[in-house]
Formats: structure tokens, C-alpha cells, sequence
């Protein structure tokens, strides 16, 4: 055993004192307590948050993505014994698949972060070193993907119902992600801006209604107003471009405005969401 004078050690305090003085000083003079670490990066973020997301949903929404295939394809059976074919038929067949993107992405989005509000989800996401536009982004992009499977389906049982070609059914690549992307940007920000969930609920299914209503029924056979007002919604362009492509020789130049509107309308979205989750994850 050895034994420590008193002074040594009394010494040893001073100068661990002074140093930790000397450093409390040079920290009040370079303004206050040191910086909290940077943000991540807008990309590695959102791809964690959507992985997040994915295996979040995964469990919960895969039997609601059922009900809504199956919600279309019976639509379709209930149309076939309408519409005997031609413009109808393609405008019935596009209106349907893009209505399984609707219910998931509108929808359900919507009643999601609707959910997050009111629970106090968003002080979660607030604590985390993650951009805002990430987290809206992140949960829009897992919600829209669980829309692939069911969309493909409806078009295919669509095309054999009613015979049209399945040749140019590879526009699904862009048709869905870009209507998701409107979509779920719109149902994004009904969730945020309604002051309870009960209303996101409740506008998330009134956007879905207008989905069905206005895409799914032709467009010849809507009085006047409400053609305006499918004019506005952006998952009519979504319908309009897979529509087109049911013709013989499709107008690709047509195809690619109404994606385009899709895109302008989805970006649009997007960026209104990610303001309103701003705005709600401040008060």
C-alpha cells in the first residue's frame, strides 16, 4: 500500500479545478455551451425513415391493401356489366387502378399523420437530427409503395374483363409513383392541418370518394361542373395517362404532359406537407 501526501493531492485538485475553470471560461467566451451535432443528410435520412416506415406498415396496412384491390376489381366487374368497351372501358380500367393508390395513399396517409398529431408522435420525429422534408417524404414513399402490388393486379384483371391490350402496361413504373406522390402529399397535409384526427379521417375519405367518383366514371358522362372539378384532382392525370395507353397507337406526347402535371402537382404537394408538418411540430 502506498500513501499519497496530502498536499500532492490537494495540489492535483487545484489544478483539475483550474483546468476545468480555463474551460468553462473558454466556452462562455465563445458564446455558451458547444453546438449540438449537425443534421443528417436530406438522402440518409429520408432512406431510414422509409425503411422505418416499411417494417412499421408492413403488418397493419397489407390487409387494407387487399380491401383495396378487391374494391376495385369489383367496381370493374360491377362497370363490365355497363360499359361494353372502347373509351369507357379504358377510362373505367385506368380510373380503377389508379384508385387502389388513392385509398393507400390519400387515405391512409391522411388518418396517419392525423394519428401522429394528436398522439404526440411529432415530438418524436421533432427530437430526431432528421429534415422535415424526410420524415414527409419517408412515410409517403413506404405508404405509396404498398400501392405497387395491388395497382398491377387491377390493371391486368382490368385488361382480361374488359380486352384491352397489356401491351403498354409498363406505364404503371411511372404512373404510380407519380400519382402516389401527389397523392400522398395531399393526404400528408390533410393530416397535419386538420385540428383532429376524427377530420383527417373524415377529409382523407372524401378525397378517396373523389377518386372514385371522378376517376373512375367517364369523363363524357359528368354534367359540366363536376368535369371542372376532376380537372383539379390530381389523380385524374394519373387516370388520363394510363387511359391513353390502351389505344392501338398511343399519343405518347399526351402521356408525357399528363405525368408531367402528375410531377408539378406532386412536387406542389409534397412541399405544402412538409410546411404543414413544420407548422405542427412547433406548437
Amino acid at each position: 500500500m502506498s500513501i499519497v501526501p496530502a498536499e500532492a493531492v490537494s495540489g492535483r485538485v487545484r489544478r483539475v479545478g483550474e483546468s476545468a475553470g480555463a474551460s468553462d471560461g473558454r466556452a462562455a467566451e465563445d458564446g455558451g455551451p458547444a453546438p449540438l451535432a449537425p443534421r443528417a443528410r436530406l438522402l440518409p435520412s429520408l432512406a431510414a425513415v422509409y425503411r422505418a416506415q416499411l417494417s412499421r406498415a408492413r403488418v397493419a396496412r397489407i390487409p387494407l391493401l387487399f380491401v383495396a384491390t378487391f374494391q376495385s376489381v369489383g367496381i370493374m366487374i360491377l362497370m363490365r356489366g355497363v360499359v361494353d368497351g372502347g373509351g369507357e372501358a379504358r377510362a373505367v380500367v385506368a380510373g380503377s387502378s389508379v384508385l387502389v393508390v388513392a385509398f393507400v395513399a390519400l387515405n391512409l396517409l391522411a388518418q396517419y399523420f392525423g394519428q401522429l398529431r394528436a398522439g404526440g408522435g411529432l415530438d418524436h420525429y421533432a427530437t430526431l437530427p432528421v429534415r422535415p422534408a424526410a420524415v414527409v417524404l419517408g412515410a409517403a414513399g413506404a405508404y405509396a409503395s404498398f400501392t405497387v402490388p395491388g395497382t398491377a393486379v387491377t390493371a391486368v384483371t382490368g385488361s382480361v374483363l374488359f380486352q384491352l391490350p397489356l401491351t403498354h402496361l409498363w406505364i404503371l413504373v411511372a404512373v404510380i409513383p407519380l400519382s402516389g406522390a401527389a397523392l400522398a402529399g395531399l393526404g400528408a397535409a390533410c393530416g397535419l392541418l386538420a385540428p383532429r384526427p376524427e377530420l383527417a379521417t373524415l377529409l382523407g375519405q372524401l378525397g378517396m370518394s373523389a377518386a372514385l367518383l371522378l376517376g373512375v366514371l367517364p369523363a363524357d358522362r359528368l354534367p359540366g361542373p363536376v368535369g371542372y372539378a376532376r380537372d383539379l384532382l390530381p389523380s385524374t392525370y394519373g387516370v388520363e395517362a394510363l387511359a391513353r395507353t390502351f389505344d392501338a397507337h398511343p399519343d405518347w406526347s399526351a402521356v408525357a404532359f399528363d405525368l408531367g402535371v402528375c410531377a408539378a402537382v406532386g412536387v406542389c404537394s409534397l412541399a405544402v406537407a412538409t410546411w404543414a408538418y413544420r407548422r405542427a411540430a412547433v406548437r
